[in-house]
């Protein structure tokens, strides 16, 4: 599932803006089909205008109520309603903001979460330098200088892409609890470029720069 809104408060319309000549939204559907893992590929969207983008790229179109993409709406709703009218054993969301992310890791990635009994699986990247929490060290500490090689990696957790088993995923949604964190959780790493998500101007440019060096 690909989820996509018309909408956008700091880059207008940025699910159609391009990279490269190519739409952020053509872009991701093209990964995930040349991925080869997906037994069916949704474009879920509020807006009809992306049914086009989904039928002229042979992939289906889930179109979501109004309500469910406003900026109000958290993922778990749009997830929640997609996976009540649309059955299947695990769903992964790919979103089409992170167009840094690979065809290689959208594969990997599937082929990791089908093989495993996680009922989510959650994307990160490794950053292997001093941390902090509320200006409280995580992964080092003020009696000692240690180089940074040495230190153990903190985990930052991206949405890039992302994958919930149905079942677990609507068994918490019933229960009142929250479903993107429930079950067993497992963790996949990505390369650092995959974790660059566009949100304005600014962060376009950037992926306009660094597409090439993932291709």
């Amino acid at each position: 599932m690909i989820p996509v809104r018309i909408g956008s408060q700091r880059l207008h319309k940025k699910n159609l803006r391009r990279l490269h000549g190519v739409t952020l939204i053509e872009r991701a559907v093209e990964k995930c089909k040349k991925a080869k893992v997906f037994d069916e590929i949704w474009v879920n969207s509020e807006d009809i205008t992306f049914k086009k983008y989904a039928e002229q790229n042979d992939v289906n179109f889930h179109k979501r109520p109004a309500k469910l993409g406003n900026n109000n709406a958290t993922s778990e709703d749009y997830i929640e309603e997609f996976l009540k009218l649309r059955p299947c054993d695990l769903l992964v969301q790919v979103h089409s903001i992170a167009p840094l992310l690979t065809v290689s890791e959208i594969s990997e990635f599937v082929e990791t979460f089908k093989s495993s009994s996680d009922d989510v699986l959650l994307s990160f990247t490794s950053e292997q330098i001093e941390c902090a929490f509320q200006n409280k060290p995580i992964n080092f500490t003020f009696k000692e200088k240690t180089n940074s090689q040495l230190l153990k990696p903190v985990q930052r957790i991206i949405w890039s892409i992302s994958g919930w088993r149905r079942s677990t995923f609507l068994e918490a949604s019933q229960e009142g609890k929250c479903s993107t964190y429930a079950g067993k959780i497992g963790y996949f790493e990505v390369n650092h470029l995959a974790g660059h998500v566009i949100k304005n101007e600014e962060d376009l440019s950037i992926a306009e720069a660094l597409l090439p060096l993932i291709q």
